[in-house]
């Protein structure tokens, strides 16, 4: 987080609200908005969903967020209006200038966005974004002792993550930072990613990489992650394969990181996690073999918060991340 003072003056380092008055946490992804009114001690007072608008492009989706937010804001017991919303969205984040400086086309013209002035435009109220991964990270990191140092995967459609040091979220430049999904990787040395690099660990270790790597040990159409794991569970030894050497990939990469940065939790979500103790196992292994003997005792765990812990975060934001306030 930049020093407040330094902030350019449509944003501050906390909303003015009182520390008691529940915020709005909204969840963007490609295909749904999921929004809640959260309490200041993180419980969720209630819950929506919409569907995301994104081939109608960004002005359709900062519409929907707005009234995603006002709907759920209404269900108060004051029925105000939310007075912060915190936004967690896929693509890169940079919360300093609310802006998604990168994104890929799942939402129709969503780089360049300028995310939370234009929804605070909409709203009449503060509004803070980061990340999606780096936000529901936000309470891992916050349930920890002061000072301590995270690293968080999230395996799904692509690979995300988010990497804290010291108590405090990296974000790095124009918000790049925790995107571990495009290190390089051995294991999908040659094959392009969808970042168009090639090699990036997302290309063998996400769920359409382990199918994909599926499809040509095989010979055979999957299609999606589910009819790898079925088969899997039915025998076929190419799908136990290919899910062996995508959780494989993904442990050797964390566990180098770990060695780099010494955390003291290790977080590892997503959908890919829904495979179960036969891709864990390996994804366990492969990050212990790489482990320093100091932090030889570090394991990989499941996120503490659930199906909440996105829109928890969000909402999160609001107490920890630049606001951008209406103009």
């Amino acid at each position: 987080m930049r020093d407040a003072s330094r902030l350019p003056s449509a944003i501050r380092t906390l909303p003015s609200r009182s520390a008691t008055e529940p915020v709005v946490g909204l969840d963007l992804g490609g295909t749904k908005i999921a929004a809640a009114l959260v309490a200041a001690d993180g419980t969720v007072l209630t819950r929506r969903t919409r569907p995301t608008p994104a081939a109608d492009g960004a002005e359709a989706v900062l519409d929907a967020l707005a009234a995603a937010a006002t709907e759920v804001a209404s269900e108060a017991a004051s029925g105000a209006e939310p007075r912060a919303v915190g936004v967690a969205a896929a693509g890169v984040i940079d919360p300093v200038s609310g802006t998604v400086t990168g994104a890929t086309d799942t939402i129709r013209g969503w780089p360049g966005t300028p995310l939370a002035p234009a929804l605070a435009a909409r709203l009449g109220t503060p509004v803070a974004c980061d990340n999606d991964v780096r936000a529901t990270a936000g309470p891992e990191l916050a349930a920890l002792p002061d000072g301590s140092s995270l690293l968080y995967l999230a395996v799904g459609t692509g690979i995300g993550g988010a990497v804290a040091v010291d108590g405090r979220m990296a974000h790095g430049g124009r918000g790049v930072a925790g995107h571990l999904g495009h290190l390089p990787s051995p294991e999908a040395d040659g094959l392009p990613c969808t970042c168009g690099a090639v090699g990036h660990l997302e290309a063998v270790a996400a769920g359409p990489g382990i199918t994909a790597l599926y499809e040509r040990l095989s010979g055979r159409s999957a299609g999606r992650l589910q009819t790898v794991a079925r088969r899997a569970e039915q025998g076929d030894a190419a799908a136990a394969q290919a899910i062996t050497v995508g959780a494989r990939a993904a442990g050797r990469m964390l566990g180098g990181l770990a060695n780099a940065l010494g955390p003291d939790r290790v977080v590892v979500g997503g959908g890919v996690t829904g495979l179960g103790h036969r891709w864990f196992a390996p994804l366990t292994e492969a990050f212990t073999a790489e482990l320093l003997t100091p932090i030889g005792e570090l394991r990989p765990h499941p996120p503490r918060f659930g199906a909440d812990a996105a829109v928890r975060g969000a909402a999160l934001l609001t107490a920890t991340a630049p606001m951008h306030h209406p103009a």
